[in-house]
């Protein structure tokens, strides 16, 4: 039971002081972080995601691998452009997509295989 609401102190349970301090200040390095898994939470943008994880796409491409139009994919990666998780090259009139690092392959692969190991039990 807690003294009161804002001054947050519990009667009944103890704490490491240290270790709250510790990681008070490590979880402050997840700060933002949320935003990239905001982004990657549609599931539009994830297939888009994984698709340019496996090689680079122009937005034809990959309006034709979500079933959408050209004008809504190209939001999509606007908006993954804008969090810094996909960038664009010009060639010609095409633009073409790919992941910024193999970091966002890691995050896509490691999700699928933690989703696809629970699927199974």
């Amino acid at each position: 039971m807690c003294n009161s609401e804002q001054n947050q102190v519990c009667d009944i349970f103890c704490y490491d002081e240290e270790k709250v301090r510790r990681m008070k200040q490590q979880v402050s390095n997840t700060e933002g972080l949320s935003q990239i898994f905001k982004a990657l939470a549609d599931e539009t943008r994830i297939k888009i995601v994984y698709a340019l994880a496996r090689e680079e796409l122009c937005v034809c491409d990959i309006a034709q691998i979500i079933d959408s139009s050209v004008a809504a994919a190209s939001h999509h990666l606007r908006l993954l452009k804008n969090m810094g998780l996909a960038r664009s090259r010009k060639q010609g009139k095409m633009m073409f997509y790919y992941l910024t690092d193999s970091c966002v392959k890691t995050i896509i692969d490691v999700a699928l295989k933690h989703y696809n190991h629970y699927q199974k039990k």
